[in-house]
């Protein structure tokens, strides 16, 4: 028995549902379908991204501005000015985003501009930015951590929660193990353990799970297939010339042609993904910033 007084089963008789937006919520009858590249690199970038995604149809916008790199000399995002981008983008095609945060002194800025904060496996039990968190008044997307068990990943949304923020959706992201085929060991045991568990909200993110982009579409299947509420998914316009974890990254036409697959896959157990009327505002983007020259 896990001890989470709030995000456990038996605490609310009936699933939580997160909404991102007037339109794209999680833990309801439509799997929700995140998208976009590892890294903002530029505002071409992310247009051509959002334009792709935006009518395949993608429902969230993903991109990383502060980037929790193991190497102290990688690339570590563009910071304000990928910000900047996001709020641009995300303007222009009416569609959320999903940015990462890294430290409390982030949360400000970062919540500013996006639609929801995600927590990275590597701060799921930094429990003073999880406290903050509590108080952020935006959904949080939590992902378990590297070698986290399940109990652990459960109480570390119950900091969140206890904190005041009802709004939290947990990822399933591939825990580490003595294989190296694979970049991580996806288990969709938790996703269907997590369900019954918990009322929150729990998508998976198969890019990080795996490490290559090929495997990434059956087990985007799979994981619908066993109960999840959505999934996140790395994409670029170039995936061999991505900043980071390009090795993962599926190209712009095989994303789209992923989620047309996953249709009759969430058909087949009561789900819908759904159009959200994303569309293209014909105002032109006034806005100037620097490529990432410095990151080849």
């Amino acid at each position: 028995m896990i001890n989470a007084k709030l995000a456990s089963q038996s605490h609310s008789n009936h699933q939580t549902v997160v909404r991102l937006s007037e339109k794209v919520s999680f833990g309801g009858e439509d799997v929700v379908i995140i998208g976009g590249p590892c890294t903002v690199e530029s505002l071409d970038q992310m247009e051509t991204v959002a334009s792709h995604l935006a009518a395949a149809p993608v429902q969230a916008l993903r991109g990383g501005v502060y980037k929790p790199r193991t190497s102290p000399y990688a690339f570590q995002g563009m910071g304000v000015e990928g910000l900047q981008i996001l709020a641009s983008v995300r303007s222009r095609y009416s569609i959320p985003v999903v940015t990462e945060v890294m430290s409390i002194g982030q949360i400000e800025a970062v919540a500013a501009d996006a639609d929801m904060l995600q927590i990275g496996s590597r701060n799921m039990q930094n429990f003073d930015l999880l406290k903050a968190l509590g108080e952020a008044g935006k959904p949080i997307l939590l992902k378990r951590g590297l070698a986290s068990t399940i109990e652990e990943f459960v109480m570390a949304a119950e900091y969140i929660l206890s904190h005041g923020n009802p709004d939290v959706v947990l990822c399933e992201r591939g825990i580490r193990s003595f294989d190296n085929y694979t970049r991580n060991v996806l288990d969709l045991g938790a996703v269907v353990a997590l369900k019954q568990i918990t009322h929150l909200p729990v998508i998976v993110d198969p890019s990080h799970a795996v490490g290559k982009r090929e495997l990434v579409a059956p087990l985007a299947k799979a994981a619908i297939a066993c109960g999840a509420d959505g999934l996140i998914i790395e994409c670029h316009p170039e995936p061999e010339k991505s900043v980071s974890d390009a090795r993962q990254a599926l190209s712009l036409e095989d994303m789209v042609s992923l989620v047309h697959s996953l249709r009759p896959v969430a058909a087949a157990v009561g789900r819908n993904i759904s159009e959200v009327g994303a569309g293209l505002k014909s105002a032109p983007v006034h806005f100037s910033v620097k490529t990432c020259e410095a990151i080849a």
